[in-house]
Parts: structure tokens; C-alpha cells; sequence
């Protein structure tokens, strides 16, 4: 697993409610949050490649049995 590192972020507090919010409907904490939207934007500048991909697959046990 990754190393994560602790960083005092000044941020708007505007912007940090919407984020909490946007946090709150799905789930995540604001941080977390954060640090996905900041993830996004990193690939899709490019700037760093998405390496690791969870794939769920939803089998129905029925058809196992």
C-alpha cells in the first residue's frame, strides 16, 4: 500500500463545504474526497497513469449451486 503523507491544506471554506457534502453522497470523508478529485485530475492531464483498477463482478450463486 501506498505511503500517505500528512499536509496542512489551506482551503476556502466555501469550497470545502461542497466538498464535504460531495463527500457526505458518496460516503467518504472529505479528505478522502479530496484526495480522489485531486487523483482524477492528475490522470486526466495525463500527469500521472490510473495502474490499479478494482473490477467487481456480481455472479449469482444460484447458477453455482
Amino acid at each position: 500500500m501506498a505511503k500517505r503523507k500528512a499536509y496542512p491544506l489551506r482551503i476556502n471554506e466555501d469550497i470545502l463545504a461542497a466538498m464535504q457534502r460531495w463527500a457526505d453522497d458518496e460516503l467518504r470523508s472529505a479528505n478522502a474526497q479530496i484526495e480522489y478529485v485531486l487523483r482524477q485530475a492528475l490522470v486526466k492531464s495525463g500527469r500521472v497513469k490510473l495502474v490499479d483498477k478494482v473490477i467487481t463482478e456480481v455472479v449469482d450463486t444460484k447458477d453455482q449451486q
